[in-house]
């Protein structure tokens, strides 16, 4: 095979006779097909997946077998696998999205050689049915794109991407392995190296965006935020990205910027639904339909649209290897492109707990182990019911680290414990977590320098090419978009955020019906409201200040909490209100009691509380359930026949239906709960 040759007759075909490879690209192709394990590590744009695309055909040119490339993110795969089928390749995405008939019929094409190549998440490959079909499957390229993801020390390390190497192991020695990646600096890359073993080929260019101009923006607090964003984003060019840490943050900022006439849609993790959305979201945002697409991490890696003018971070990510592989979205095919960072004090909070919990504890790890060697195999929810930990920490932090780790393996619904010796390797764990934190603190320091924004992040990331950019905010030494804001537009921001409720759904389901011998509740309240987001700027705060400030909330949330309520009591004729009790203060009480006042409606103390643990050191559902059940008596009174049932903060929900049940096991047909504050994840 003539490589060189056939490959620019490949590249001609796609882009004209007059296409050149850039600088290295070619180079990876040749080392791909000839030195069988090569690392690719290119700036955002630079093209790494047409190295592996131009692999792909000359391979199945050559009658070699499929190519398989594991790709973490959904809306990096659609983006690829467009990008396949321009040269002519036929391809399969294997994703949570493909419904199980397709799966079906997919993966016995993929045994049959029918596919030039596939995309499949690390987390699907690992499934049963990917697995037996991989095994049964002539592989002619393995590919890893985003590459960092399978080291301890890259920004976003998965559990299953680490275990990559298994496969690798397990292939014919003459099936070559390319690794990708935009976001990987001299520690990542050894590790990377030491993983695939000896002989690695690293192909490895400048890192700087020459066409991204950098701003940052220090804000106290979310309110200047929204407000900086909808006085400039029209005078941002083209469409955008702004990316929020949370899918709560994605979902108000999008319906912010919608009610104040600019076109957006959030896009964050999610199935069913969310996925549709998502779908939709991406198809109108690349199509140029709205102006701006509202993500979390999830539309982070690789996603490609050459026309992307701005990049807005509304808080600031983890460190400077995610904040360059996301403004790397920006500016490919545009001569200058906005990168806006904001950041504040608020941000540092939800990273130091995205880095406490990046690792299950010594206890949690050996609280599994212990319940497994005594009760043999259990069902998730069976060990959800025995330990306390939260269910998704337990699912996705626990069990898979554990799994991982080689200490228990999971067989169909259930999980045993292995013959392997488990160690809890703390210092190691430690020694990741101290990195990570100095990564933050690193991408910190960012919004202090007074040098250029773009050669400090290339700096980090090892790349000793790095230069003065010429665009950003320092070098040019003023504001790329005015910093100004007047308080007409910040006491706007305000109102909205104020004027957010959010629905407190009934639980219809027991967690632990060892106390009502029945699954599903047959007593339910009322859809309820909550009245905002615990410590969110605005209502959220004063519920903070009120509850461990204070010790009294202040009139303006029982002002606005009768403002929410007074069309609920006229619509449904609601005469009494009450309120959850507590053991240690009267606040919740005091605060009913002044809210009924001003509702003119009557307080009654209906329930009583017991010395029960407190409800906030339950992590998940069955033990929340089981200790609000014991926490809740209802007095010896009168129950009214319709209440409003009142409590200060809110998370699990299960003391809300605990107490409403009880209630109307005593009488009541109607109980509608409200809350000042929910500080739950959702």
């Amino acid at each position: 095979m003539d490589i060189k040759k056939e490959a620019m007759t490949i590249l001609k075909s796609l882009y004209g006779e007059s296409a050149q490879f850039r600088p290295g690209q070619y180079e990876a192709i040749e080392a791909t097909l000839t030195n069988r394990r090569t690392l690719v590590v290119q700036k955002t744009g630079w093209g790494k997946s047409l190295v592996y695309f131009t692999a792909t055909k000359l391979l199945r040119n050559a009658g070699r077998g499929t190519t398989i490339v594991v790709s973490p993110l959904l809306a990096l795969m659609d983006n690829q696998r467009d990008a396949a089928e321009k040269l002519n390749l036929h391809c399969e995405a294997f994703n949570s999205t493909l419904k199980s008939e397709q799966r079906k019929a997919a993966l016995s094409d993929l045994q049959s050689d029918n596919y030039d190549l596939i995309f499949v998440t690390p987390e699907t490959l690992f499934k049963d049915d990917m697995n037996k079909a991989i095994q049964k499957t002539r592989i002619g390229l393995f590919v890893i794109d985003e590459a960092h993801c399978i080291s301890d020390w890259g920004n976003d390390f998965r559990l299953d991407y680490s275990n990559l190497h298994k496969i690798i192991a397990a292939m014919p020695s003459d099936v070559p392995v390319l690794a990708t990646t935009a976001t990987a600096n001299n520690r990542v890359i050894e590790d990377i190296k030491k993983q695939f073993g000896n002989n690695v080929f690293v192909s490895r260019g400048p890192l700087t965006r020459e066409s991204l101009a950098i701003q940052v923006l220090k804000f106290k607090d979310r309110i200047d935020r929204y407000t900086w964003i909808i006085k400039n984003i029209d005078k941002l060019p083209g469409t955008g990205i702004i990316y929020c840490l949370t899918h709560a943050d994605c979902v108000r900022l999008s319906d912010f910027l919608v009610k104040n006439g600019i076109s957006a849609m959030p896009y964050y993790s999610g199935e069913g639904e969310v996925d549709e959305q998502n779908a939709k979201a991406l198809e109108k945002f690349s199509n140029n339909q709205i102006k701006v697409i509202v993500a979390t991490v999830k539309l982070g890696m690789g996603y490609d649209k050459a026309d992307i003018g701005f990049v807005i971070h509304f808080q600031m990510p983890s460190n400077i290897v995610a904040y360059y592989q996301q403004i790397g979205r920006a500016g490919r095919n545009t001569e200058k492109a906005y990168a806006i960072l904001m950041c504040g004090e608020e941000d540092d909070e939800i990273h130091d707990s995205f880095i406490n919990e990046a690792f299950p504890t010594r206890d949690e790890c050996y609280g599994v182990i212990s319940l497994l060697e005594r009760e043999g195999g259990m069902k998730l929810g069976e060990i959800e019911r025995s330990v306390n930990i939260a269910h998704n920490r337990l699912k996705d932090k626990v069990l898979a680290f554990l799994n991982h780790e080689g200490a228990i393996y999971r067989d169909g619904y259930e999980y045993y414990l292995s013959s392997n010796k488990y160690v809890y390797n703390e210092e190691h764990y430690n020694e990741i977590m101290a990195q990570r934190r100095t990564e933050y603190e690193q991408l910190r320091s960012l919004a202090d320098i007074n040098t250029c924004y773009s050669k400090f992040v290339v700096n980090c990331l090892d790349d000793l090419t790095a230069h003065d950019c010429g665009k950003c905010a320092n070098c040019l030494h003023t504001d790329l978009i005015p910093y100004t804001m007047n308080l007409r537009d910040k006491e706007s921001a305000l109102r909205y955020l104020n004027s957010l409720t959010m629905p407190i759904e009934p639980r219809k389901m027991w967690s632990d019906r060892s106390f009502t011998g029945q699954a599903k509740i047959d007593l339910l309240n009322e859809q309820g409201v909550c009245l905002s987001k615990y410590n969110d700027v605005g209502y959220g705060t004063l519920v903070r200040h009120g509850k461990y400030d204070k010790h009294e909330f202040d009139v303006k949330l029982v002002e606005r909490s009768a403002e929410v309520l007074r069309p609920i009591i006229l619509n449904n004729n609601i005469k009494h209100i009450c309120c959850v009790p507590s053991l240690r203060s009267d606040l919740v009480k005091n605060f009913t009691k002044k809210l009924a006042t001003l509702l003119r409606i009557e307080f009654v103390d209906c329930l009583v509380k017991s010395k029960a643990a407190q409800q906030k050191s339950m992590q998940n559902s069955p033990f929340q359930c089981r200790n609000a059940w014991n926490s809740f008596t209802v007095a010896d009174c009168k129950v009214p026949s319709k209440l409003i049932l009142v409590d200060d903060i809110i998370d699990s929900k299960w003391t809300m239906t605990v107490c409403g049940y009880k209630l109307m096991q005593n009488g009541a047909q109607f109980v509608f709960p409200f809350a000042l504050a929910d500080s739950s994840r959702r």
